[in-house]
């Protein structure tokens, strides 16, 4: 089992690099190999499932397996695979395809290893790993706008990084070790003037990195710049994994959950789902609402997570889950928009409906699972997170994240509206490829069946995590009796 975690790490680590040799004139086993990788990735999860014990390796390369990680690991190597499927048709070009592939899979190795690392070096190895990759994702087209873009995520990302490794150097100050279950066994909880600027680096560290307001701004410019299966990737899994789940495990398990924490998690939530939501609505390229509808949805986990209710944390947890397959339909939806029409301007485009047939469904579902509407999964997600607003006698985050759905909701009309049922144009409308339609097609489904089989998958992957979070900084010695 513990070679299979590895694997995790390793096996996309090898292909990226195998991919990149392979001669661009052989596209199938080019595909074969990519797609085969991201389904072995999905399995061995599915095998690794942690049940009561953690799964740990303690020697030189420290890494955990537990119900958090787990939850966060499935959704990005699951989603990944129909990103990949879909970007067969997409990049067309087997040269620019082999490119792709060889920085996807980096970028997921990275992801994976933030994921997994039981000690802080390897997190900030990992995490600068999988941002790099994701630097030349966003520049991968090659133009001016593009390299812009890439040029100003680099320079905010590495300032986040700074703040992280700041933080990380003033852990190793007060307890000699950067390892993590060790740090919550020793870290003096008297150091408080240390702890609240450890706290504040961090959040502005791993905030810049999940595009949480007031760090957003990186955001909607690499949206709008990069391919539409890089977006996917990058508003489903790298915003939560760089940034949601690094912040989620520190502060939880290694620093602990406090009073003023709360305040300030659940204040940072609230704005952003608002800010996000509003500012979408005034958006006319579909990809920069869909980015500015990401930092929204990213002030949903915030503030689930920081209420420290049971219900608001498991709401937080559902909606990070469901939000790595809704915005990766949403995204993917775009890009096809964009590939059968040649342009995501919603006032240069109208009846799509008729013509796109595929992806006005999967565009709808992915609108009504994402602004709440039942039996679609992100109904569940938000629904916790509202009952945990009340649980924690906060009537007024509660109405706000009822707001904040109906912003939402408004935003995605918007491309209902314009895009698929307006008048016509009269532009030409190319037919969407197959593996596209099959990914659209796969991830509506999965938003469906997660919706329906809500309580299933509460059971199985997010209680889990939930309770990892509820053991506080009791992680160290939980650690430590893993198997």
């Amino acid at each position: 089992m513990k070679v299979l975690l590895l694997s995790l790490i390793f096996t996309p680590l090898v292909i990226a690099g195998l991919l990149w040799l392979i001669k661009r004139s052989k596209p199938l086993l080019l595909d074969g190999i990519a797609i085969l990788t991201a389904v072995f990735l999905t399995g061995a999860l599915l095998l690794l499932r942690p049940t009561q014990n953690v799964l740990v390796i303690r020697n030189y390369f420290p890494l955990v397996l537990d119900g958090l990680s787990f939850l966060l690991l499935l959704a990005a190597n699951s989603v990944a695979l129909f990103i990949l499927i879909y970007s067969i048709q997409y990049f067309k070009d087997a040269d620019v395809r082999h490119k792709f592939y060889s920085w996807f899979f980096l970028m997921l190795a990275g992801v994976n290893g933030v994921v997994l690392a039981g000690d802080l070096v390897f997190l900030f190895l990992f995490l600068e790993l999988a941002a790099l990759s994701a630097y030349f994702l966003v520049a991968f087209n090659g133009g001016a706008k593009e390299l812009e873009a890439a040029l100003k995520y680099f320079v905010l990302g590495e300032i986040a990084s700074l703040f992280i490794l700041i933080g990380l150097g003033l852990i190793f100050h007060l307890t000699g070790t950067l390892n993590l279950a060790n740090i919550a066994k020793i870290f003096p909880q008297n150091a408080y003037l240390a702890k609240s600027v450890i706290t504040v680096l961090f959040l502005a560290g791993f905030g810049m990195k999940a595009a949480l307001v007031p760090f957003h701004f990186w955001l909607p410019d690499a949206h709008t710049s990069a391919p539409s299966p890089v977006s996917a990737i990058l508003s489903g899994v790298i915003i939560k994994a760089l940034g949601v789940y690094a912040l989620l495990r520190i502060i939880y398990n290694i620093l602990g959950i406090n009073p003023q924490l709360v305040s300030i998690l659940t204040a940072l939530g609230a704005i952003a789902l608002l800010v996000g939501g509003l500012l979408s609505l005034t958006q006319w390229d579909i990809k920069r609402l869909m980015a500015y509808s990401s930092i929204s949805q990213i002030g949903y986990i915030v503030l689930g997570i920081g209420l420290a209710t049971p219900l608001g944390v498991m709401g937080g947890l559902f909606h990070l889950f469901n939000h790595a397959f809704m915005k990766a339909l949403l995204f993917l939806n775009a890009g096809a928009i964009e590939k059968a029409t040649g342009t995501r301007d919603l006032r240069k485009l109208g009846g799509l409906a008729k013509t796109l047939p595929v992806v006005y469904s999967t565009t709808l579902v992915g609108t009504l699972a994402i602004s709440g509407i039942p039996p679609f999964n992100g109904f569940w997600s938000k629904f916790y997170i509202i009952l945990g607003c009340l649980q924690a006698g906060q009537i007024w985050l509660a109405l706000i994240a009822v707001v904040g759905s109906i912003l939402t909701l408004a935003a995605y009309l918007k491309i209902q509206k314009y895009a698929f049922w307006g008048p016509d144009p009269g532009i030409a409308v190319k037919p969407v490829p197959l593996s596209m339609d099959f990914s659209l097609i796969a991830l509506s489904f999965l938003c469906l069946l997660i919706g329906l089989g809500s309580a299933l998958v509460i059971g199985w992957f997010i209680n889990p995590a939930l309770m990892t979070l509820a053991q506080g900084t009791n992680y160290g010695q939980i650690v430590f009796g893993g198997k």
